[in-house]
This record gives structure tokens, C-alpha cells and sequence, in this order.
């Protein structure tokens, strides 16, 4: 019988990384780098939307944890963002691996692919409500760069931090009280 060997597990406490920092609220008109290759399936404002923010991870590995986006780096506040994050997650080649976006938007098209929402459609997010563990890739490594997209009104980020956090975490969480 072959042996396998385990998926190695991170344990400890959670490892914050910063994606984002906190960028002022501007009028969408007054921003002028776009990124025009994603396209907003909208009829009533701009279709190439404005870049608010950008920010790009480390090389990181998952080695089983579990990857949660936050507003601070003890994972106890929320953050808020508008219009949307485009979650990217790049081979250690700097290709495209998997996408996701985070926020308020219409359909969000990269060529003719539709990028897939991750958590709720909102501006404002609860602590470790969004979780990027499912667009990320179990053993090899990545990163994660993260593009703030704004296409009306105002847009504006918090800080943003993604929190790898052992599965024995949201364990623990559970048995409180109990």
C-alpha cells in the first residue's frame, strides 16, 4: 500500500496580509487610470470602470487554511468598498489563475468570461464574511492582488486585509459559551 503524504496544515494564529490601504473617497470622474480589459454589464453608467486602488500579496501557500478578507489585521473589524474589489489570483508566473468580485456591481466581464461574486453584494462587509479559500489553489503557491473598481459616483476603499487563519480557529469560535 502507497503512502501518501499529508497535505501540510498551517496552524498558530492567523497571518495577516495587507491588500489594501485605506484610499479617501474621489468622484468616479475625477479618477483617470481604467483598466480596459473588464467590462460592467451596465446601461446606466461607464462599462470600463476606474481604478480606485491597487495591492498585491506576497507568494503565499494555503496549506489548509482558510482565506478571509477583513478590515484590520486581528481580523475584528469589517471593511467597506465602492464600488467593487477584483480579486485576482496569480501563479507564482504572475498568470491568472481564478477570479472573484467583492461588492456592489452589475455583472463584471473579462473578455467574454464573467467574473463570479464572492460574499454578499454590499459596500460594507461584516469581519471574515468573505471567504477566497474556494478561488484559491489548495497546494501550489499564489497571489492575490486585489484592484478596487469604481464605474459611478464615488469610489473609496477601507483597508483591507486577508487573513490566513488555521481551521482550528473558527472551531474554537463555535464552542464559546458552551
Amino acid at each position: 500500500m502507497k503512502q501518501v503524504p499529508a497535505t501540510p496544515t498551517r496552524s498558530g494564529p492567523p497571518r495577516p496580509i495587507q491588500l489594501l490601504a485605506e484610499t479617501p473617497e474621489r468622484e468616479t470622474s475625477q479618477i483617470e487610470a481604467r483598466r480596459e480589459d473588464v467590462e460592467i454589464d451596465t446601461r446606466d453608467f461607464e462599462r470600463t470602470p476606474r481604478v480606485v486602488a491597487t495591492g498585491e500579496s506576497p507568494l503565499l501557500r494555503l496549506e489548509g487554511a482558510k482565506a478571509r478578507l477583513y478590515g484590520d489585521a486581528a481580523g475584528k473589524e469589517g471593511f467597506s468598498v465602492d464600488n467593487f474589489i477584483l480579486i485576482e489570483v496569480l501563479d507564482e508566473k504572475g498568470q491568472v489563475l481564478n477570479r472573484g468580485a467583492v461588492g456592489f456591481t452589475d455583472s463584471v466581464l473579462i473578455g467574454r468570461n464573467q467574473v463570479d461574486n464572492v460574499g454578499p453584494m454590499s459596500f460594507t462587509f461584516e469581519p471574515g464574511v468573505v471567504d477566497l479559500t474556494n478561488l484559491l489553489p489548495e497546494s501550489a503557491p499564489f497571489k492575490v492582488r486585489a484592484t478596487v473598481l469604481d464605474y459611478s459616483g464615488v469610489g473609496r476603499v477601507s483597508n483591507v486585509y486577508l487573513l490566513l487563519e488555521s481551521p482550528s480557529r473558527g472551531n474554537e469560535d463555535d464552542l464559546r459559551g458552551q
